[in-house]
Formats: C-alpha cells, structure tokens, sequence
C-alpha cells in the first residue's frame, strides 16, 4: 500500500516536472515574440511624425480632404 502510494507520488511529481518545461517554454517563447515586437513599435514610432507643435491642437473636422 505506501509502495503504491510512493509510486503515485512520483508519477505526480514527474509530471509537474512536465509540465513546469512545457510552461518555462511558453514563456521564453512569448518573450521572445515581447521582445521582437517591442523593437517593431519602437522602428514604428520612429516613422511616425511628431505632430506640429504649435501650441494648439488640430481640428481635422474643418479641415479640406486632400482631393480638394
């Protein structure tokens, strides 16, 4: 009965062991892909241009389309 017992606990135990890689994986990766998509939105805003600073804020709703 506590060989049977002992046997569980192990089975248990190196499973949970499974598991923890599996999840240490998941993570490593997401981090990478945190990180990769970090350098993307920094390269982004980089192209983006700073709006005019003129003390004020646009109204684009007064503005003409650029078709006219």
């Amino acid at each position: 009965m506590e060989e049977d017992r002992l046997i569980d606990i192990e089975i248990k135990l190196a499973r949970s062991d499974d598991m923890l890689e599996e999840l240490n994986k998941v993570v490593y990766e997401q981090q990478k892909k945190i990180d990769r998509l970090e350098v993307l939105y920094a390269a982004l805003m980089r192209r983006v241009p700073e709006p005019a600073d003129d003390g004020g804020e646009r109204n684009i709703a007064h503005e003409k389309p650029p078709h006219y």
